[in-house]
């Protein structure tokens, strides 16, 4: 039931999240980061398309993706057509594998999940990385209405 549930809602977040990049004032201010915060808008956006291309595509869906998590923090300037075309690719990786997944698979335990949770299903996984994805979403809305 969930590969039917979380789809929507995912897509639902992650054109939010393409239009956040959208709503800011210039490239610049996407990875501009003001005193006291730590990520800027378009690193906290590569993490998060990172992090769904990894945990979804690579190890549930195996497309094949490499993470490199060091990337989603230490690029800078890259263009906002850049993010938004990762934006695009995160959300083709949802509508891609969530079909794949059976109910009897996400109710399988997850017992190397990386969030060290023994009794984690795969399903429950799935809605830990939705929420990780909206926590995130958040910080981009704050900090792009920070820097303007």
């Amino acid at each position: 039931m969930l590969q039917k549930i979380l789809p929507p809602l995912f897509n639902k977040e992650l054109l939010a999240l393409a239009e956040e990049i959208k709503l800011y004032s210039s490239d610049e201010l996407i990875w501009k980061v003001p005193d006291g915060i730590k990520n800027s808008g378009g690193n906290l956006c590569l993490h998060i398309c990172g992090n769904i291309r990894h945990f979804i595509g690579a190890q549930l869906g195996n497309t094949g993706y490499v993470r490199d998590r060091d990337y989603e923090f230490s690029a800078k300037n890259l263009s906002r057509d850049t993010l938004l075309a990762d934006i695009q690719d995160a959300t083709n990786v949802i509508w891609t594998v969530f079909p794949t997944l059976t109910d009897e698979f996400l109710l399988t335990v997850y017992a190397d999940n990386p969030i060290k949770d023994p009794g984690l299903t795969y399903g429950g996984f799935l809605t830990y990385i939705y929420g990780h994805l909206r926590y995130h979403l958040g910080q981009i809305n704050y900090h792009r209405r920070l820097t303007h």
